[in-house]
């Protein structure tokens, strides 16, 4: 049985076991590390970086990936800065690959749609 929850998507509710409930921002945080981890992107717009992720939590986050979570699917919107001297176009499809696998992987949800904006360009 799968509901959703005002920011958390039930993914298995059992009378003799419990429930696992994943919040949206737990959804979004898995989005930006797995763009971050993509070679020609600088950071995700806002100067949000793996590092500082791990410091300020996910209130940041909220600028540079949004997530909606509806009947076990996922729509991302990431806004992130490239690396000077990168194929925008590669890049961003290695990025919606690697999003919609890590996505899929750690949550079950299935991810249909991954958009991504280029906010900037950073010149090394």
């Amino acid at each position: 049985m799968e509901k959703e929850t005002a920011n958390a998507t039930v993914l298995k509710e059992e009378d003799r076991v419990g429930v696992v409930q994943i919040a949206d921002d737990v959804v979004a945080m898995i989005a930006a590390l797995a763009a971050t981890e993509v070679e020609g992107v600088s950071c995700m717009a806002g100067n949000i970086t793996n590092e500082l992720i791990s410091r300020v939590g996910v209130k940041k986050l909220a600028r540079s990936v949004r997530v909606a979570v509806a009947d076990r699917r996922v729509k991302v919107d990431l806004a992130m800065t490239m690396e000077y001297g990168y194929s925008i176009p590669a890049t961003c499809h290695q990025v919606q690959a690697k999003v919609k696998a890590a996505i899929e992987n750690m949550t079950g949800l299935n991810c249909s749609d991954v958009n991504i904006r280029i906010a900037g360009v950073k010149v090394r």
